[in-house]
């Protein structure tokens, strides 16, 4: 039995769909990567639906920037819960915090409600959090089924303490998956020294756009960002992630 998961967060129908040619287990549906992540779209969600066979686990977050939402905002990830529920999402991925930096635990409950049947993630919402221990036994009397976190840190290898932590004092109550920066090199290296056994990955690329013809210097959004690369899931790295997922689990022999 594959106990290994290997998770791809995608923004488009070629990423999930590379995603799952290249092993994926699973996979977080988001818009906007290059922000972070945002609620992708319904028609999105039916389209990597139809061309793609493994569990889709959907992003709930509905603008940039912190995880403190208003009562308007609330409404809406609540809304938007349902509305996937109902086409088939397996998860949703959530994470709303109080100003003081700890768990919302009304908020958080209030969207558990909503997903009803389905599994919950608790996203890097986690990692901005003030006390990772408290968050981590509140999301488990919540009922939460997975923390996603790079340990508080800007990639997983640098909180690789805390993960470890996290997954000891966790005990198999809740699946801790390590994220931020994960590849092949980095599950090997993780997986050496800490009990986690799933991990979440973009494995990007930036490919060139097809347009012939550039206009410079205007904008659509960040100045940062150029609007002729496009951000796309590779499948040579989401395989050789895989690749290596499948030589840990061999060795030990499960």
């Amino acid at each position: 039995m594959n106990e290994y998961i290997l998770e791809c967060c995608i923004d488009s129908v070629n990423s999930a769909v590379n995603a799952e040619k290249g092993g994926a287990d699973r996979l977080e549906l988001c818009g906007n990567l290059v922000i972070g992540g945002t609620t992708p779209s319904p028609c999105l969600f039916k389209e990597v639906r139809k061309h793609t066979d493994i569990p889709v686990h959907v992003l709930i977050r509905p603008r940039f920037g912190d995880f403190c939402y208003n009562a308007y905002e609330m409404e809406i990830m609540c809304s938007e819960i349902r509305m996937f529920r109902e086409l088939g999402a397996d998860a949703a991925v959530i994470g709303v915090l109080c100003p003081d930096g700890t768990l919302n635990k009304e908020a958080m409950k209030r969207l558990v409600e909503a997903a009803g049947e389905m599994k919950i993630t608790l996203h890097r919402a986690f990692d901005v959090c003030k006390d990772p221990y408290a968050a981590m036994e509140e999301a488990i009397s919540l009922g939460i089924h997975t923390i996603l976190t790079s340990g508080q840190g800007n990639t997983c290898l640098a909180g690789r303490e805390l993960i470890k932590d996290l997954a000891q004092r966790g005990n198999g109550r809740i699946e801790i998956m390590a994220g931020a920066g994960v590849d092949a090199s980095v599950i090997r290296c993780l997986a050496a020294e800490i009990p986690i056994k799933c991990f979440h990955m973009s494995g990007k690329i930036t490919r060139d756009s097809s347009m012939k013809y550039r206009k410079q210097g205007v904008n659509m959004g960040l100045p940062s960002l150029s609007e002729f690369e496009i951000w796309e899931t590779s499948q040579e790295k989401v395989r050789e992630a895989k690749n290596a997922l499948e030589e840990i689990q061999m060795q030990s022999g499960t």
